[in-house]
């Protein structure tokens, strides 16, 4: 897949692509309905913004990302992208009016044969343009539009609003119904402070900065190593939060890929959350986080090859 940061000066085989256009918060199966359509079109290309368009307008906010660039920029290379528009959001595209950013960006700068979005997409200043607008500004600038309907799973529209709540709540499983994929957190293995190894239960940290949290605890993971010599598929348990255990408050991941020995440092890591074992917890002492901690894998393990 390649990645593009522009949509001015692109060579000629970048340009010319059907495009899904959104955000993608999640790539759940919504969005994927979304690029299906697009897919059917021709050379399939996904138009979406870095930040975060609520990134720009409240970067003090709550975090609320479900996944980082690199875990969605991973996800979208599985379901068949070739070219990525991963536009910077910035005062100029934030100010473009509906017509403006239809006729720059997806007429003359992307030279876009197609746009599918979904029925609910809106943009330009102030979110003024809606998609029964693009669909009129695609016909006089000479690209299709396709409008892609809603899903619903049962009587709950999928969304990534109702995803986060699955997730606050510890329901990563409904989560995953909604997405059509395990919700992940990808990113480097970074250092951290050596206290599982020195416990026999040696980590894999990894920042969660900028994400929407899942409800803080112990979790049965699929851990995927991405590069490296040890790149592959492994069991694992997985700690997300504060480790109340050693007064620290500043969250983040670590997980413990069962059956494996070898250095992770640097390499690049995605975690997908399979079930909620339990909420953090803090121990009398050692020994009895020790004996959690075994529990924790054992059940993590029986859950696992189960699957």
């Amino acid at each position: 897949m390649r990645v593009h940061q522009q949509w001015q000066g692109l060579y000629a085989a970048a340009r010319g692509a059907s495009v899904a256009m959104g955000n993608f918060d999640g790539v759940h199966l919504g969005h994927q309905s979304v690029i299906a359509l697009a897919a059917a079109q021709g050379r399939l290309g996904v138009v979406t913004f870095e930040p975060h368009p609520r990134e720009f307008f409240a970067p003090d906010a709550p975090s609320f990302r479900l996944m980082n660039a690199e875990a969605r920029a991973n996800r979208l290379a599985k379901l068949g992208v070739k070219d990525l528009y991963a536009l910077p959001f910035d005062a100029r595209i934030a100010t473009m009016t509906p017509e403006d950013f239809a006729r720059e960006i997806l007429a003359e700068g992307l030279g876009v044969r197609h746009v599918v979005v979904g029925a609910d997409f809106r943009f330009g200043k102030g979110r003024t343009g809606t998609s029964t607008e693009l669909a009129a500004l695609g016909e006089a600038l000479g690209f299709g539009v396709t409008v892609a309907p809603l899903i619903r799973n049962g009587v709950v529209e999928i969304s990534s609003t109702a995803i986060r709540q699955a997730l606050s709540e510890g329901r990563p499983r409904d989560a995953a119904a909604m997405l059509g994929h395990l919700h992940r957190i990808d990113g480097e293995v970074i250092h951290g402070e050596a206290r599982g190894r020195e416990l026999g239960f040696p980590t894999a940290n990894m920042s969660v900065e900028g994400l929407h949290l899942p409800k803080l605890g112990v979790y049965a993971v699929k851990a995927d190593v991405l590069t490296g010599p040890h790149a592959g598929s492994y069991m694992g348990a997985a700690s997300l939060g504060v480790r109340p255990m050693f007064g620290v408050n500043q969250p983040n991941l670590e997980t413990h890929l069962l059956d494996f020995k070898g250095d992770l440092y640097g390499q690049h890591l995605s975690i997908g959350f399979v079930d909620y074992l339990r909420p953090e917890m803090k121990f009398d002492g050692l020994p009895a986080l020790i004996a959690q901690m075994n529990a924790d894998c054992e059940k993590a393990r029986a859950i696992l090859t189960a699957l």
